[in-house]
C-alpha cells in the first residue's frame, strides 16, 4: 500500500482535502493529513513560517514511522514540502505540488497581503469570514496578520532560491492550474526546470482554490506519477 501526505495551502487546513484523501483510499494509498501549526484550529506555535511548517511535516513523519512517503502539496504546502526536500534528502520519497507560488519579491508579497485584511473580508465578503472563522476558530484573523507578515517576509528574502531546487534528488511533479491568478506559468516552469528529477503537470479549466480542482483527473496524475 501507497502511503502518502497531504499538505493543505495558506489559511487552509487539512479539512479542504478531504475528498482528495477519500478518494485515494479508495484507490489503495494509505492517506495521511495534517493541519499546520494557527491552522483549522490547531493551537500557534512561538514561530510562523514555511521552516516552521517543514518541521511540523518532519515531525509528523517520524511520529507516525513513515518511510519516505509521498507527499502532496497544495499551493503553500507544496512549498513547505520542497523546502523539506531541499533540507533533508532522504527524509521525503516523490512530491507533487499544484498551485504553489515560488517567485517572491516585495511587490508582489505586497499585492498578495492586500487580500489577507480581516476587516475589508467582514466587510466585503461576510461568508468568507464566517467560513474563516468556522475553519480556524475565534483566531482567524491572527492566522491571517501571521500569513501576511510571513508573505512580506518571503518577499524581502526567498525562503527558497531557484539554485536551491537544484539540489533536491527527490522525484517531483509540479503542477499548475491553468487559469490560476496567483501562479504564473513562467515561474513553474523555472522551478520545473531547476529540478533534476522533476516533471510538469496542468489542470485544464482550474482556478487556483483547491475546491475547483476535478479530483477524478488529480488522482489519474497521482496515480501515475507515482
Amino acid at each position: 500500500m501507497k502511503t502518502i501526505i497531504l499538505l493543505h495551502g495558506a489559511i487552509g487546513a487539512k479539512d479542504q482535502l478531504e475528498p482528495l484523501a477519500a478518494e485515494l483510499k479508495q484507490q489503495g494509498y494509505n492517506v495521511f493529513t495534517l493541519s499546520f501549526s494557527g491552522h483549522g484550529q490547531t493551537p500557534f506555535a512561538s514561530i510562523f513560517g514555511i521552516e516552521q511548517f517543514a518541521l511540523e511535516l518532519e515531525q509528523f513523519i517520524k511520529e507516525n514511522n513513515l518511510q519516505q512517503p509521498t507527499v502532496f502539496g497544495y499551493s503553500m504546502g507544496g512549498y513547505v514540502a520542497l523546502y523539506l526536500a531541499h533540507q533533508q534528502t532522504n527524509l521525503l520519497g516523490n512530491i507533487i505540488t499544484l498551485g504553489t507560488k515560488f517567485d517572491w519579491n516585495p511587490a508582489i508579497a505586497q499585492n498578495e497581503v492586500k487580500m489577507l485584511d480581516s476587516k475589508t473580508i467582514i466587510e466585503k465578503v461576510p461568508k468568507f469570514a464566517e467560513a474563516l472563522q468556522k475553519r480556524h476558530g475565534q483566531d482567524w484573523e491572527l492566522l491571517l496578520q501571521k500569513t501576511a507578515e510571513m508573505m512580506l517576509s518571503l518577499g524581502n528574502k526567498n525562503t527558497l532560491t531557484l539554485n536551491d531546487f537544484t539540489s533536491i534528488e527527490n522525484k517531483v511533479l509540479i503542477g499548475l492550474a491553468d487559469k490560476d491568478n496567483m501562479v504564473s506559468l513562467e515561474e513553474t516552469t523555472a522551478v520545473y526546470k531547476q529540478l533534476k528529477n522533476g516533471a510538469m503537470y496542468m489542470l485544464p479549466n482550474t482556478k487556483h482554490p483547491i475546491e475547483t480542482v476535478e479530483i477524478k483527473l488529480l488522482i489519474e496524475i497521482i496515480k501515475r506519477f507515482n
